[in-house]
């Protein structure tokens, strides 16, 4: 078995999303995986629990990279050693970096060569000189406007990994556990009002009386949140929902959105895992970055939020736009409705409209 690196040095989110690419990664360069890889995950403390998660994963190993974190550790000797030890230690031959349209591949090949990496792969918009060896050129080799999964699986092929036959490409994580002893007996509805930054909240009243509004049409409501969270979970949940703020870990979170009818979430890591098990998803998705590549992928969507707000495209991390209209606009009412429609099955035009390519893809230069 090769011993080969993926890096995604990102929050859970990123991780989750690099799923197919690792499964691809694993499955080696025969089609029937005949010679399959022994993946190591290189991810942030951030993505660590989420790569733990991902089918074909080996082992995982944390770091903090000083150009993806924020705030973002110091670039000392001491802790660039610490990577370049580590993998040198683990007789890791090749790479392949998964990155963002914007964010650069090359800091981490630069210490991947000094920790004597023979073959990296990934997309860069610079030059990359010595320090790539398979290089995409982002808008020319491989389209920016597309799904962040299919992005992460497209630098994955141009390295020579191919998915195994049957593998449809969606989000996977494997050990969901059960989970009825939290959620009780019978269909319920997720609502997890926390988000990782200010810019992707929808407000917390709004979210209390959602849960009011889908309790009182006769839906069980379980709310999530993080440990941090059980102020925020225990105002939304009110006495109509059940509360599991700071009651779950990632694989137990997990467990509980498999369950659930459908989801009800910000852009944020848990509509990513949402999508991971297969649970539809109400996505109350602000616009400061594009739903084209970051809307929960591969199931059944409700896109809610205004995508050509003033915010649109800033990669804000506290709303620029007074009032934040983007979400605050969104009605309890609306996410009621959109909550039904997924039950129902029946789809939305508008969130088809939002999610769609907005420029035309590129052929692949031959």
């Amino acid at each position: 078995m090769g011993r080969v690196l993926v890096a995604r040095m990102d929050s859970l989110g990123d991780v989750l999303l690099a799923g197919p690419a690792v499964r691809a990664v694993a499955n080696g360069r025969q089609p029937d995986g005949s010679q399959p890889n022994y993946v190591v995950m290189l991810c942030g403390r951030e993505g660590e629990a989420a790569a733990s998660m991902l089918p074909g994963v080996v082992e995982v190993y944390s770091w903090d990279s000083p150009w993806i974190m924020n705030p973002a550790p110091q670039m000392t000797g001491p802790h660039a050693n610490r990577l370049i030890d580590y993998v040198r230690n683990s007789r890791i031959t090749e790479a392949v970096i998964l990155t963002s349209f914007h964010q650069s591949p090359l800091p981490l090949a630069l210490l991947l060569r000094l920790a004597g990496v023979q073959r990296i792969s990934g997309a860069s918009t610079d030059y990359a000189g010595s320090l790539l060896d398979v290089r995409l050129r982002p808008g020319e080799d491989i389209p920016e406007d597309q799904p962040e999964a299919e992005r992460a699986l497209g630098i994955a092929r141009a390295a020579g990994f191919t998915l195994p036959r049957g593998d449809d490409g969606k989000l996977r994580v494997h050990s969901v556990p059960e989970v009825k002893e939290l959620v009780g007996e019978g269909p319920y509805i997720v609502v997890h009002p926390g988000a990782a930054v200010p810019a992707r909240a929808w407000p917390p009243l709004h979210h209390a009386a959602a849960v009011e509004l889908l309790a009182g049409a006769g839906h069980h409501v379980v709310v999530t949140g993080g440990p941090a969270e059980t102020s925020l979970t225990a105002t939304v949940a009110g006495p109509s929902a059940k509360d599991l703020g700071g009651r779950t870990d990632l694989r137990t979170l997990a467990g509980v959105l498999a369950g659930a009818d459908a989801v009800v979430t910000g852009n944020t890591g848990p509509a990513h895992l949402a999508a991971a098990v297969g649970t539809p998803v109400v996505c109350l998705f602000s616009p400061v970055v594009p739903a084209v590549r970051w809307a929960p992928y591969g199931v059944p969507l409700e896109l809610l939020g205004d995508q050509n707000a003033a915010c649109r495209l800033t990669r804000a991390r506290t709303c620029p736009v007074p009032g934040h209209p983007c979400l605050d606009s969104v009605s309890p009412e609306d996410v009621m409705q959109a909550v039904e429609r997924l039950i129902g099955g029946v789809a939305s035009l508008s969130t088809h409209a939002s999610t769609r390519l907005s420029t035309r893809r590129k052929d692949r230069p031959s």
